[in-house]
């Protein structure tokens, strides 16, 4: 996720980011299995990917607190 992505993610909706947090989990799941199978070719991309849901996590409960 570029700089300009994760300050966008402070602009999208709830309901975006948990569309997000959703596609960016089956990414990562599909990533893991084409490592364990040897036939991914960036070896980083789960790492990146774990971040990258941690990232929209981390924005969805700084709203729920904000919320309260």
């Amino acid at each position: 996720m570029k700089r300009n992505d994760i300050k966008a993610l402070k602009e999208k909706t709830q309901a975006q980011l948990e569309k997000q947090l959703g596609s960016l989990s089956i990414e990562l799941a599909k990533a893991r299995l084409e490592k364990k199978a040897m036939k991914l070719t960036n070896i980083c991309l789960p790492r990146t990917l774990a971040d990258d849901i941690a990232r929209v996590k981390t924005e969805l409960r700084r709203r729920e607190l904000l919320n309260k």
